[in-house]
């Protein structure tokens, strides 16, 4: 029986698990600018003088990584299907026979729960944004338009928002569980979902 995931698991694992922490951190960057802010037509991202993003036409700030966030987000939720349809069609391996059984419930449940917060957190944004004025755009290019459905875009601006919070809450119980296996139970769990 194979004890680890297969090549494919372990990049989305990672490649996702990347991106999700990346967003959060965006999430809070972005609406921390401005309002009012003058137009541009080029972006140092995040100002680390890594990449200059040029425009086709001038943006606000906020605009500009607004819209950056919905296109990572639609590439993630692209990318969670993609892990998702991967996990249903490649059985993981078994738990290890060493986890007490409320390991075992509390692992099946988080799990579940992430894979159910990843759909939802990407999906209540998309929607949100939907149902605002300027609709959604990929790196640029016109993806869905907007309806201007204020009642819709609250209700999934904060689903969102608290979709968000409890995603983090899992995250991090995801991530204090690695830890645990790796250096008090001392097990293989970390290995298998490592390159």
């Amino acid at each position: 029986m194979n004890k680890r995931y297969t090549k494919v698991a372990i990049i989305l694992h990672w490649l996702i698990a990347f991106g999700i922490l990346g967003m959060f951190a965006f999430g809070w960057y972005m609406t921390g600018l401005p309002r009012e802010a003058p137009e541009q037509m080029s972006y140092d991202v995040f100002d680390w003088g890594i990449y200059t993003w040029e425009l086709t036409k001038e943006s606000s700030p906020r605009a500009f990584y607004f819209n950056l966030h919905k296109s990572i987000g639609i590439t993630l939720l692209g990318l969670i299907v993609i892990r998702i349809l991967w996990r249903i069609t490649h059985k993981p391996p078994a738990l290890l026979t060493s986890y007490k059984a409320w390991e075992r419930k509390l692992s099946t449940s988080a799990h579940h729960l992430l894979y159910l917060l990843m759909v939802l957190v990407p999906l209540s944004g998309l929607i949100m944004s939907v149902a605002g004025k300027y609709g959604v755009k990929w790196f640029g290019l016109d993806f869905i338009a907007g309806i201007e459905n204020k009642p819709i875009r609250e209700i999934f601006h904060e689903t969102h928002e608290i979709a968000g919070l409890i995603f983090l809450a899992i995250i991090v119980l995801h991530i204090l569980g690695a830890l645990k296996h790796k250096f008090i139970d001392k097990d293989e769990t970390m290995q298998r979902m490592l390159p």
